[in-house]
Parts: C-alpha cells; structure tokens; sequence
C-alpha cells in the first residue's frame, strides 16, 4: 500500500498517525498548532474526521439519540458531534500545513458529500471508522474512489469485516488496510487483545495495525511486536484544552516518547535468522575454549590437570575435551597457550 509517497507494509517502517479528531476544540489556529507539534513528535501523517452533526445523525432528542454508556452519557448525538466536527472549510488549510510540514495528511469521511468534498481537495487516502464499518454503501463510495482504505475494526464481528473487505474488493480497490480497534473511550488494556493484529492480517491477506484508544504506550508497543504496520492514536496539544477527546489523547511529549519506543520495538524485532551479526562473531572472543593450565613437556601424555576450558575463546574448541585427554603432546606447552590439533599425536 502506498499513500502519498509513503510505502506502508513489510519492509517498511510502522506508519505513524496522529488523530486529531475534535482536540482543536473549535480553533483552527489551535488545529494547525497541533499539526505541527504532530510533526515534532515523530508522527508521520495527520488525520481530520470529515463530518457535519447532520450529515452523521439527526437533531433529535428522542431517547435513542441519547448517549449511554460512555464518557459523553447524558449527551445527544447531535450536540456532541455540532462541538467536535472540524469545519470544512478548514481542511484545505489543514491540509496545505501538513503538506508544509512534511506530513501526509487524510481523512475519515462520514458520509458521500464528505467524500466528493474530500476528492475535490486531494485527499490521499480514506479511514472508515469503526462505527462506520456496516456503512456499506458508504465504504463501497469510499473504495470506488481507488485509493488506499484504511477500516477500523473497533465494533465488527468476522462477518462485518469480511463484508467490508469484500466491498472494496468487489469495487476493484484492493488497497486496504484493517485497524485492530477497541471502541471505548478510554479503553481498558486488558481488551486491547493485540493477537488479533496479526490475525487480521493473516485471515484477510491484508496491512494489519492498530487505533488506539487505550492509555499509554503499551499497546502500540505491543502491537509492532504482533505485525502492526499502521498506528493511530488521538493527539492533543494539552489535555487541559478540554473536549470530548481530551481525556484519551496523548500530548507532545507523550506522543513522542510512544513514536520513540515504537521505532525501537521494529528495530528490536529483527528478521528470523540463525546466521550471527558482526557483533555476535565479535562477541565470541568471551566465549570457551580449550588451554593449557598447567606446563607439559614433549612426549608427555595430556590429562585433566593440563587442560580446561576456559574464557576466552581463541583456542580449540570445548567439543574437543574429551578426544583430546591422553594424547601425547610433540612439544613443550606452557600455561596460557592455545591447544592446537596438529600439536598432538
């Protein structure tokens, strides 16, 4: 998968999203601030969310449209998403920062005008969020558009997933990447379940990464070792800015201490291979190997008193130990020197 110019998948470093979601808490100086800073912390692309309160729900404050459950229980679909929807008019400058800056910057769409907008500004790849992954109609648009698809998995069972893949699929895009993703915000740790990362991958023949929602940089951590190539997490400037994301997203220093620990989790893992780095054979000096321990004469037999196997490991090999005892030595040997097989009868 490429966005932009940016190769994402095996051989390449994890791709690293900061979203900012609603944390411009309604000030487009504020927005492209946090851009910014994104690029300071070691982010490699930012992510808008491309939505109005009517093109997501309905202004209605009938009992189903009431929030439950979560941190914003008590509020209205509606009035939540009127105070966290990013301004469209703001995306082109968004946009054009990013670009400044040297990040790729996307977006998720919420619904066809959000695309057709989005399309008209360039926009490089497309996120369907978790709630929107039964939006079939919506990801099928999404995938016509013949770019790079990114779909969290946060609420979807096995069947949702495939359905989703099979959209773009069947709309000939097969640039798609899933999302490991637990819907709670926060999310508890203890249902991050970072096996699925490669599960996904391996079940759908597809890029595999996490959105995380979760406190901390453990799971992103966590989730390099299981195969992520993509990870996303919301950024913030400062959590004291407030707004429905503020308590789950990671600031400056936060955000760049997780990109730091990420990048030396992929460089730890390494490929399968017994073959040894340089460092490794260099290492071997401190290894054992065979020496005399005490003086012998020539014509004299070896016994146990005049060998040991010892550090370092410039003599012969341990292997030898045994084959070696009661050989006749050809020449003096003093304590110190290397055993040699051609010094043996």
């Amino acid at each position: 998968m490429k966005i932009g110019n940016r190769e994402i998948g095996t051989g390449h470093p994890v791709f690293i999203i900061a979203e900012l979601s609603a944390n411009h808490n309604g000030s487009i100086d504020t927005a492209i601030e946090t851009i910014r800073a994104a690029k300071r912390s070691g982010a490699d692309a930012i992510k808008l969310q491309s939505y109005t309160a009517d093109t997501i729900t309905l202004k209605c404050d009938k009992d189903d449209f009431k929030i439950k459950g979560t941190l914003w229980d008590g509020r209205y679909l509606y009035d939540l998403y009127q105070e966290a929807y990013t301004p469209w008019e703001w995306h082109k400058v968004l946009f054009d920062v990013a670009e400044e800056e040297g990040l790729l910057c996307f977006s998720s769409p919420f619904d066809k005008s959000a695309v057709d907008f989005l399309e008209n500004i360039n926009c490089p790849a497309y996120k369907i969020a978790s709630f929107e992954i039964t939006d079939i109609p919506l990801i099928e648009y999404v995938a016509s558009k013949g770019k790079p698809v990114i779909i969290s998995t946060g609420i979807a069972s096995l069947e949702d997933i495939q359905l989703a893949v099979n959209t773009c699929l069947k709309a000939g895009n097969n640039q798609i990447a899933l999302l490991k993703c637990t819907s709670s915000y926060p999310a508890p740790i203890n249902e991050a379940n970072m096996v699925m990362v490669k599960r996904l991958a391996d079940d759908f023949n597809v890029i595999s990464g996490l959105s995380d929602h979760t406190m901390g940089s453990t799971v992103p951590i966590v989730s390099v070792c299981f195969g992520a190539k993509i990870i996303e997490k919301h950024f913030i400037l400062d959590r004291s800015l407030g707004g429905p994301d503020a308590t789950f997203s990671m600031n400056e220093s936060e955000f760049t201490e997780m990109v730091k620990a990420v990048r030396e989790a992929e460089s730890a893992i390494g490929i399968e291979s017994y073959e040894l780095t340089k460092k490794q054979e260099e290492g071997k000096v401190f290894s054992r190997s065979l020496y005399i321990s005490k003086d012998i004469n020539a014509g004299e037999i070896l016994s146990e008193e005049h060998i040991k196997s010892v550090r370092p490991g410039m003599g012969l090999h341990p292997k030898y130990y045994n084959e070696i005892l009661g050989k006749q030595v050809k020449r003096d040997l003093t304590i110190g020197e290397r055993i040699e097989l051609k010094d043996l009868n």
